[in-house]
């Protein structure tokens, strides 16, 4: 484990992570309050290569992780992740993958899965369900390791992170082309339900303080456009409809449950509105090409990145996608930065540095 979080702590130096260790080093949180990290695979640190019955994936080799030493760990991208820059931000050590041998779980962990979804059968990868039940072992190992009391101050002061419920739209979106408008709200409700129910199990357990990441404009990703070369590069309107529906409403359900349930406090970062902005309006945020991927073939770069022929771009940080669907190290941090400490016009009803100072 002191190997890997050495690793990391190189890759942070090489990603110009410094200045944020030391930024925030002056006024460090207190070592009790971790964070928790659920989702799919905009999160995922590489948990998809210690599975079993997981389908191989170019993200465990070059290109993916040029930008850190030319390894990639399992994420999608040139470099760290947006949970990898709010630990960083937080002075905590960057959560390993829980299904990393010998990872020490109970200083923080990440349970995200590349291709998880809220809903379904696990598919090869650990979906919702999975990983809470993942999570309750590490609160399992928290109390063996801490005491009861201990555990439960800890779980009551951490953060709970997450970013789901794209691939449920997704997949959707292709297996039901020809869905009712009644339909589609169904199901985003259902989906919405669920993951709101994940919420109130990890509250149930002691969990009080969760930070989430929004769905993003599908229809507007490299990867989708691809799949619809006839709209010559346009965002696809079907795949826009069930995100703007599920934000809205877990938007709504979550201040219900702020209302509802003692101590709860939420953090919602509109993802689909900060992603959209820097596709429409790249250059304002220090990029020069928001709608091709650096890494893929196809239309946009769209598909393949790794696999076959494909383009790679020489700088990654000109460009807001890494590949297809996931974004470049410097888009990453850019997010983190409004997850931590934006405004209530992007991230409220708090952000992420007030969810950790919380008691």
């Amino acid at each position: 484990m002191a190997t890997t979080i050495k690793l990391l702590f190189l890759i942070a130096l090489h990603a110009t992570a410094l200045n944020l260790i030391v930024c925030y080093a002056a006024n460090p949180l207190s070592s009790k309050k971790l964070l928790f990290v659920f989702g799919d695979s905009l999160f995922d640190p590489g948990n998809n290569q210690y599975l079993n019955n997981s389908m191989p994936s170019a993200s465990i080799s070059w290109p993916y992780g040029m930008n850190m030493n030319n390894k990639s760990t399992g994420r999608l991208s040139d470099g760290l992740l947006v949970p990898d820059f709010v630990a960083l931000f937080a002075n905590l050590p960057v959560d390993p993958p829980c299904m990393q041998p010998g990872a020490d779980l109970t200083s923080g962990a990440n349970f995200a899965s590349a291709g998880a979804g809220v809903l379904g059968e696990s598919n090869g990868v650990m979906n919702l369900n999975t990983q809470l039940t993942n999570f309750k072992k590490v609160v399992t190992l928290l109390v063996q390791k801490k005491g009861e009391q201990e555990a439960k101050k800890i779980l009551m002061s951490s953060v709970y992170l997450f970013s789901m419920g794209g691939n449920d739209y997704f997949r959707y979106n292709l297996n039901y082309r020809n869905s009712t408008k009644s339909e589609r709200v169904t199901y985003m409700h259902t989906v919405v339900a669920s993951l709101t129910n994940g919420f109130k199990e990890i509250y149930a357990m002691g969990g009080r303080k969760f930070a989430i990441q929004n769905v993003a404009p599908l229809g507007c990703l490299p990867s989708t456009k691809a799949m619809y070369p006839e709209l010559n590069g346009a965002c696809v309107k079907n795949f826009l409809t069930h995100p703007k529906l599920h934000n809205k409403a877990l938007y709504n359900k979550l201040n219900k449950m702020a209302k509802q349930l003692p101590g709860f406090k939420h953090s919602i970062m509109n993802y689909y509105y900060a992603l959209g902005d820097r596709i429409s309006k790249s250059p304002i945020y220090g990029f020069k090409e928001g709608k091709v991927a650096c890494c893929g073939s196809e239309l946009c770069n769209g598909q393949n990145c790794g696999v076959g022929s494909y383009k790679l771009c020489k700088n990654p940080s000109e460009y807001v996608f890494f590949d297809g669907g996931h974004t470049t190290q410097k888009t990453s941090r850019q997010l983190a930065e409004l997850l931590w400490s934006g405004g209530p016009n992007v991230t409220g009803p708090y952000n992420v540095k007030q969810l950790f100072e919380f008691p």
